[in-house]
């Protein structure tokens, strides 16, 4: 049956204010003036910034979240629109304010969060099965972020479950600590990608190898490709049959000017390319490229490109 969309991107979406540069390694202190480039408003969060990526690389995507009843609900819905990211089912909650972040980044693109969670906060299981009709029409759903979605992270294994019934794919991403094992280790068996930080790897698995953290999510029943980003150093990538396959990293195509949004970047790249028929290593090198993109720029999506660019880059 041909899908209506290509993935449906739920989770966090926020009003990104960006301040750069800023001293990163020094007190902000009270009553200093810090003198800054023009300051930005863009949209951020895994919903905002892999959705408008995959988007601009050719995917038709449908957004699925919560914004509040505000002014920044109005400038983040516009620009979901501008970049042509179907916001039918972005609600807006009648209470709770929109999810906003300041981010400060220093000279070397390094950045720092300030961060509201906001109306996002409020997703539920009631709220993702009254969407299902719109998720069942998608090749893949995307949600993010693991550890930051309170009222709806245990019980992410069985609607993963009930996802995957509809013949609908999943993937993840994960954030902030990346959060416990638990219960992740009960919702890997539903998905079908799942790529976290480095960082946030080793924090779920208490390990720092790449394969070694890899092996305890297969011990965890994972099925699906795996995978572990190691920043300017690529990632590691195992296909569901335990092939590991090494991404290196693509050299961004200018100045590293914002890492903010890299890694919702390439899971942006790795999904259009999986999508695409793109065997997983030609993935993984799309990702690296799309990651690569986004960090030329103030802002998670200022940057990215379209998918002849990004094949371009990376090398394919």
């Amino acid at each position: 049956m041909e899908k209506q969309w290509d993935c449906v991107v739920c989770g966090s979406c926020t009003a990104d204010i960006l301040v750069r540069p800023m001293a990163l390694d020094q007190p902000v202190g009270a009553g200093q003036l810090h003198h800054v480039e023009p300051i930005g408003l863009t949209t951020g969060g895994l919903a905002s910034n892999a959705g408008i990526a995959m988007s601009r690389l050719g995917l038709r995507v449908s957004m699925l979240s919560y914004t509040g009843n505000d002014a920044w609900n109005t400038m983040m819905r516009e620009n979901y629109r501008r970049e042509g990211v179907d916001t039918s089912r972005l609600l807006r909650h009648p209470d709770l304010p929109s999810s906003s972040t300041v981010v400060m980044i220093d000279a070397a693109g390094q950045r720092s969060f300030a961060h509201h969670q906001g109306a996002p906060k409020m997703i539920d299981p009631k709220m993702i099965l009254d969407n299902l009709d719109l998720i069942a029409a998608s090749r893949m759903f995307l949600i993010g972020y693991y550890s930051l979605l309170p009222k709806l992270q245990n019980d992410l294994p069985e609607i993963f479950a009930r996802i995957r019934e509809t013949g609908c794919m999943t993937a993840m991403d994960a954030a902030g600590s990346g959060g416990d094992l638990q219960p992740l280790d009960r919702i890997l068996p539903h998905l079908d990608v799942y790529v976290p930080s480095h960082s946030e790897a080793t924090h779920q698995t208490g390990k720092v190898d790449p394969r070694e953290i890899i092996e305890v999510y297969r011990g965890c029943g994972a099925i699906g490709l795996l995978g572990v980003k190691l920043g300017s150093e690529g990632a590691l990538l195992q296909t569901p049959d335990g092939q590991f396959l090494g991404i290196p990293a693509v050299p961004p195509p200018g100045e590293i000017v914002d890492t903010t949004g890299a890694g919702d970047s390439f899971y942006a790249g790795l999904i259009t390319g999986l999508l695409g028929n793109l065997t997983p290593q030609d993935a993984g090198r799309l990702a690296a490229a799309t990651g690569a993109f986004c960090v030329t720029a103030s802002g998670a999506t200022t940057a990215i490109g379209n998918l002849e660019t990004t094949m371009k880059l990376a090398g394919l």
